[in-house]
Formats: structure tokens, C-alpha cells, sequence
């Protein structure tokens, strides 16, 4: 039974020229940076500032699974969903798509865990973040 997943945010991403490789389509490093991207905005925009400090948001691992090459010009239209949270971690998948486009390109998932930087511990995810989720 696959886990129930919520749509947390979508992400409009201009690819760039520069995104591109020597075989012409975007490097499979810079879907990370996508997800990075899109993970960065959400947990920003719902009031969590990614700083090296108190109480933040980590990554302790992803994947990303290609399926079709994307390529210069298009603009990707990336989906965040969470999965079930845990106490500390939270899991994310992406979709990547060709914006006006359902075709999927490539899927890829990071875990979040809330750490405490000073002491380099996990901590609970905070209440009002795991109510939206």
C-alpha cells in the first residue's frame, strides 16, 4: 500500500541554458538543486528560515529516479508532497513536469529531519508545521 501523500507546494523553475550538459539535456545534479530549490521556498514561506542555528531543517538523504530528459527552453513545474511524519523527520517526493504538461520526467524524494544545530540532535518537528502537513 503506498503512503498518502499531501501536495505541500509547487515550484515554477525556468530551466537554464547553463542546466544543460554535454549530451544537451539538464544535468542530473541540478534536479537536486530543483528539489532543494522547492524545498527551501515552502518551509520559507510557511515562516521556517533555513539558517545554520537553533532549529533547522536537515536533509539526511535523497533520490531522484530520471524517466525522460528535460531540456533548454522549458520551465519545470516541480510538486512537493509529504508523506507521514515522524517525530523529528518528514518525508518528501517531487514530481518533475514540463510545465502545461502531465507527463512526468523524473520523481525524486528527500527526507527532512528538525535538528537542533548546536547540539547536532534531532527534535520534534514544530506543532504548527506538522498541523499543515
Amino acid at each position: 500500500m503506498e503512503e498518502q501523500r499531501t501536495l505541500l507546494y509547487t515550484a515554477i523553475i525556468p530551466i537554464r541554458w547553463g542546466d544543460m550538459d554535454a549530451y544537451g539535456h539538464v544535468n542530473n545534479t541540478n534536479y537536486f538543486r530543483y528539489m532543494e530549490q522547492a524545498r527551501v521556498e515552502y518551509l520559507e514561506g510557511a515562516g521556517y528560515k533555513i539558517l545554520p542555528q537553533g532549529l533547522a531543517p536537515v536533509i539526511i538523504s535523497t533520490a531522484c529516479t530520471f524517466l525522460l530528459p528535460l531540456s533548454y527552453p522549458g520551465t519545470i513545474e516541480l510538486k512537493m508532497f509529504a508523506g507521514t511524519p515522524g517525530r523529528s523527520s518528514i518525508p518528501t517526493f517531487f514530481e518533475f513536469r514540463l510545465q502545461g504538461n502531465d507527463t512526468v520526467h523524473a520523481t525524486g524524494e528527500a527526507k527532512i529531519v528538525w535538528m537542533d544545530m548546536a547540539t547536532g540532535k534531532s527534535v520534534p518537528i514544530p506543532d504548527a508545521l506538522r498541523a499543515t502537513l
